[in-house]
């Protein structure tokens, strides 16, 4: 039987591959798994209760867009983050973030643009899901290099100007993962300015906007609301994972220009999955509180500081400005995360696994992505370890 070809050259997942590298060899010491960003922080004691009372409306169908309640939450929580105004229809409730930076592209990427396949731009290394929504929708995945030299956030005014008008869709992430690479105003405006150049998209994936140093990164629906920009040019995608330690809820929104809001909700009604109506109640509750976003970034900051004196004297090291990966350099990511595994017993994962490679060279080879979610009370001694084994 035939089978789609799209998707014949994706490379094994990224956990599968690291089970196949590690997972033939014991352990060197206690087991501390550092490789996927799942929140460990506690979660928000609140909202138990919140689901609690609204238990009886898992017996209904959820509203697919979502809730008043949730959107209403949504858009007051945008505008005291970012001082934009969005109404409930520019808004659209997520089961899970990755769900809707997937079903965007489907909504949104043209089959053409100016005549010839169009172009998804991502970043590379990245988030797995972008590559996947531009071979779904048949466009070309145009990776480009986010590395030091750029930092750590794709250039692509650096593209030819005939590339750059086929382009549908870029997908940016900030705070990056995984280098934690933070998009300033100015990037925010310069990319804008591109977009409204070649016309295409901004798919703004901030779901780590709430994790950072000193100052609240910028966002792009604020900046581009600044520049007067077409509302239309910039989607904004967010997440409860991150922000208030709630991955398994799998609750996150997008927000736009009412034209692609209503594409995208119009998709949705007919192949979407919408977050039961008391998961919605429990979000619409997170995205109204504030203080426990803050004691949990505070416990990020802390980790901070700590990796910052832990990996003083390694070379390349290059503290991240946001998000909770450290994107740490070494000679090979696959030989590093073995070699921790076999003699610490510490799990990481190679910086290779979320990358392509471009010209010969994948971007990522040469560093392990190591998450900091563990409880504080731990991993001071995991990142010693990891230091001691590494690079001394």
């Amino acid at each position: 039987m035939q089978v789609p070809e799209r998707f014949s050259n994706l490379p094994e997942y990224a956990f599968p591959r690291l089970r196949a590298l590690l997972d033939h060899h014991a352990p060197g010491g206690e087991v501390v798994a550092m490789t996927i960003g799942e929140p460990r922080h506690e979660m928000p004691a609140f909202l138990a209760d919140v689901l609690q009372a609204h238990t009886h409306l898992f017996a209904k169908y959820p509203v697919n867009e979502g809730i008043p309640e949730l959107l209403e939450a949504i858009s007051d929580w945008l505008a005291r983050r970012y001082g934009v105004t969005v109404p409930q229809a520019q808004i659209m409730a997520l089961n899970g973030t990755r769900e809707g930076l997937f079903n965007a592209a489907l909504a949104l990427c043209p089959e053409h643009k100016n005549g010839q396949r169009p172009v998804i731009l991502t970043p590379n290394p990245f988030y797995q899901v972008y590559a996947v929504a531009a071979l779904a929708v048949a466009a070309e995945p145009v990776f480009v290099p986010a590395t030091a030299e750029t930092g750590y956030l794709p250039d692509y005014a650096a593209l030819s100007p005939d590339l750059l008008d086929r382009v549908a869709i870029a997908y940016v992430c900030s705070p990056s993962n995984p280098q934690g690479a933070v998009a300033d105003a100015a990037y925010w405006r310069d990319l804008i300015a591109l977009a409204d150049k070649h016309d295409f998209r901004i798919f703004a994936d901030e779901c780590y906007s709430e994790i950072y140093r000193n100052t609240p990164p910028p966002g792009a629906l604020e900046v581009a609301a600044d520049m007067g920009a077409d509302p239309e040019r910039v989607l904004s995608f967010h997440s409860l994972s991150k922000r208030s330690n709630l991955p398994g809820l799998r609750s996150g929104f997008v927000a736009g220009g009412p034209d692609s809001i209503r594409r995208i909700r119009q998709l949705r009604a007919y192949a979407g999955a919408p977050l039961p109506e008391p998961l919605q109640h429990v979000a619409a509750a997170a995205w109204m509180d504030e203080a426990h976003v803050d004691r949990s970034r505070a416990l990020y900051q802390q980790k901070y500081a700590l990796a910052n004196r832990v990996f003083a004297n390694v070379p390349g090291y290059q503290a991240p400005e946001g998000g909770f990966f450290l994107w740490l350099p070494v000679a090979d990511g696959e030989e590093a995360a073995r070699r921790l595994w076999r003699e610490t017993g510490i799990r990481v994962l190679p910086g290779a696994y979320l990358a392509r490679e471009q010209d010969g060279q994948n971007p990522g080879q040469g560093f392990v992505r190591v998450a900091m979610v563990t409880p504080i009370d731990e991993i001071q001694d995991a990142l010693i370890r990891l230091r001691d084994c590494l690079y001394r």
